[in-house]
């Protein structure tokens, strides 16, 4: 028996959660989903939120989802991605904490279920068999991880504050924003046996094996948002707020504690930040994910016996997957121009998709949402060709990097 412990300490099963009737997370139907290439081509840049507004462009774009219309205000949080240890500073803060530490932590929690996305569509997009159940792992939890950062945009604005989400992509390899976890790198890669080990199960692993002196975990993190808010009690505004269906989650607005503390549950249940058992499902017929990710790795379901748990349940055949390399700092160096073409166009979608869900959530429009989401399809076809085009070494092939332009590709539209 693969004990699970091998990762974490034995449990016995443990009290899950309630299921909560909002939460299903059968992971983003909109991601595998593709945009029709005139659409996408069609579609109108957006200039990152620092530019002059003067001339802005709005053709194309319906009246709220103009991404100049509201700005966030840059005084209200620092930029997370930047501010290295900002976790532990706001854990170690003396004194009472007040509405302005509140809209600082959730803002690095935007940026932390953020920076879990890249890298879980890469490892998901090389998978060969979309139909094998390593992919359809893995596509949960992309699903799971974009309903967490609406969870966490949703709470920043109940309280006054607006996500900041184009400033606080990171730059890959790079550490978890704030400074969560300081000791893990994340990078992007194909998947591999390493890189869900060293990565995706390390970015998820729960808080109680994995306390370091070295810095904060995602569980005290969230633990200390969750004891700040009973503090605080604060007025929860719900203008705002996105009350919308993602895939076959429906996001909505929260008003009360109980909803605020409703939805920090539902990410340390569903995998971030928890301790709890692989028993407490993460709402699409699999383990919180990191137990799923384990089963990749040990290629075995985990499973109960008399005493505890372990991957010893039926077999989960790793996947063959396109061999995509580790995307280096700073991007692919000298791409020959197939790759630099798409590498171009990758780049760009994801940089309307950033800007445009930063617009929705600062005009409070669920249509602009819509609107990004939608252009989120754009981005596998980019993404699978890339990984068809062979490294100059040889040692595999081609991956998007996931960066925000701040101006258009000569040669893209």
């Amino acid at each position: 028996m693969v004990d699970a412990a091998e990762d974490g300490p034995a449990r016995p099963p443990g009290t899950p959660i309630g299921r909560r009737g909002f939460l299903k997370s059968a992971g983003l139907a909109a991601v595998p989903a593709l945009l029709p290439a005139p659409e996408a081509a069609a579609a109108p840049p957006l200039p990152p939120p620092d530019l002059p507004t003067a001339g802005r462009p709005t053709a194309g774009y319906p009246p709220a989802a103009d991404p100049w219309a509201a700005v966030p205000d840059p005084t209200d949080v620092p930029a997370p991605a930047a501010d290295g240890d900002a976790v532990a500073r706001l854990l170690s803060a003396p004194g009472p904490r007040d509405v302005r530490w509140l809209r600082r932590a959730l803002q690095i929690a935007v940026a932390v279920e953020l920076a879990t996305i890249p890298p879980y569509l890469c490892a998901w997009w090389s998978v060969k068999d979309r139909t094998s159940e390593p992919a359809r792992l893995i596509q949960g939890i992309v699903g799971d991880e974009m309903f967490h950062m609406g969870l966490t945009c949703n709470l920043l604005t109940a309280v006054g504050g607006r996500p900041r989400i184009a400033s606080s992509v990171l730059g890959y390899p790079g550490p978890l924003p704030g400074g969560v976890r300081p000791d893990l790198t994340v990078y992007l890669s194909g998947l591999t046996k390493a890189y869900v080990r060293n990565v995706l199960m390390a970015i998820e692993a729960p808080e109680l094996p994995l306390v370091r002196e070295s810095g904060p975990t995602i569980g005290t993190f969230y633990t200390a948002l969750q004891d700040a808010f009973h503090e605080v009690r604060p007025a929860l505004d719900t203008a705002g707020q996105l009350p919308v269906r993602i895939g076959p989650d429906v996001l909505r607005p929260v008003a009360t504690l109980a909803d605020v503390d409703e939805a920090l549950e539902v990410i340390k249940e569903q995998g971030e930040g928890t301790s709890a058992s692989p028993d407490v499902p993460a709402g699409h017929g699999a383990p919180a994910h990191y137990y799923a990710f384990g089963e990749i790795f040990h290629e075995r379901r985990v499973v109960a016996s008399a005493d505890r748990w372990g991957y010893d349940g039926d077999p989960v055949p790793f996947p063959d997957a396109r061999p995509m390399g580790v995307v280096p700092a700073g991007g692919w160096p000298d791409p020959p121009a197939a790759a630099g073409r798409l590498l171009g166009r990758f780049d760009l979608l994801f940089s309307r998709v950033v800007h445009a869900l930063e617009g929705a959530w600062a005009i409070g429009d669920p249509h602009a949402l819509d609107g990004a989401v939608r252009s989120m399809r754009a981005l596998e076809e980019p993404a699978l060709a890339l990984m068809e085009i062979p490294l100059p070494d040889g040692s595999g092939v081609y991956g998007p990097q996931f960066r925000v332009l701040t101006r258009r590709p000569a040669g893209l539209s």
